[in-house]
């Protein structure tokens, strides 16, 4: 018995010593294909345990340096970030293995003897018809991807989505974004069919507080006794804890109307905290005003801004 035509290096060692024989046909058949077949699984897994690791590397390197332009509040960022991290790792191991496992595949398929060109023509055709018929689901998980690669919105912004869509992201996906509105209704939106993304909480927030002044009303005294309330407001430590970044301003004189005088008021605070802090703005603002003897308009004080999320509402 001898070595086959492409021998492995123990049969070829063992003809070489001994001659043709039955020594050199066993050496073949132990250390030969089934070697080989176990050499081309474990060194697929190997790589993918590598490609695996360094992948995870490099994208919680990425959000280190992207969370440096951040900030936590209530952990919202935190969630953000890992379930960013998640679906980003997520799709990059899963496309390396499926790449890893074809090529260890055709490999093994190879070393068996079968033939690859038919193979591959079978394969080609499979995969354009599966192409056409999941279009739509290919191009929601593209999007999706973007979406978090481009950091558009993650977990606990509020956004809107366009038309009804809008609300608290409660969860994101390669295939889809849940959304909860003011009213408790829980929106599934395909990340294909999202066009624009308007994200109210990324990174910071600013509550918009505009109050409307009688039109008899002195404008400089009511914009003395606003500038008096956030001057306190903005020395109060437990106003800072909750989210206030930043000194509030008065832009002044925002609008005049026949109803009354505008006065916009802004502060700076922390993702989402907009709501609570506009909020406490206006009960100070309009006692203060009160107490003052400055007449506010019939409309309204402030803010001339979208609703709060649901979940924050009984803050």
């Amino acid at each position: 018995m001898t070595c086959p035509n492409k021998p492995d290096v123990l049969c070829r060692f063992i003809e070489d010593r001994n001659g043709p024989g039955w020594l050199a046909g066993l050496a073949d058949g132990f250390m030969g294909l089934p070697l080989r077949l176990v050499l081309i699984v474990v060194v697929a897994w190997v790589v993918h345990r590598v490609t695996r690791r360094s992948l995870d590397r490099v994208v919680a390197r990425w959000e280190r340096a992207q969370s440096a332009a951040g900030t936590d509040a209530d952990g919202l960022f935190a969630s953000r970030m890992l379930a960013r991290r998640r679906a980003l790792a997520q799709v990059l191991v899963g496309g390396a293995r499926v790449f890893i496992a074809v090529v260890a595949g055709f490999m093994v398929l190879d070393e068996v003897g079968v033939e690859l060109a038919p193979l591959l023509a079978s394969a080609g055709v499979v995969g354009i018809a599966i192409g056409f018929g999941a279009q739509s689901l290919v191009k929601d998980f593209f999007s999706g991807f973007f979406l978090l690669a481009e950091d558009q919105l993650g977990v606990g912004d509020s956004v809107d989505l366009g038309g009804e869509a809008s609300g608290t992201v409660e969860a994101v996906s390669l295939r889809r974004t849940r959304l909860r509105d003011v009213n408790g209704t829980v929106w599934h939106v395909p990340n294909g069919e999202i066009r624009r993304v308007a994200n109210r909480s990324q990174y910071w927030s600013r509550a918009v507080v505009d109050v409307v002044i009688a039109p008899e009303a002195d404008v400089r005294r009511a914009t003395e006794v606003i500038r008096a309330v956030l001057d306190i407001f903005s020395q109060e430590a437990a106003w800072r804890d909750e989210g206030v970044t930043a000194a509030p301003e008065v832009w002044g004189v925002e609008q005049l109307g026949l109803g009354g005088t505008t006065i916009r008021t802004v502060v700076t605070t922390a993702p989402a905290r907009q709501w609570v802090v506009a909020r406490e703005l206006r009960l100070r603002i309009k006692e203060a005003l009160d107490a003052a003897g400055v007449p506010t308009a019939a409309a309204r004080i402030g803010p001339a801004g979208p609703a709060e999320p649901a979940e924050r509402t009984e803050r």
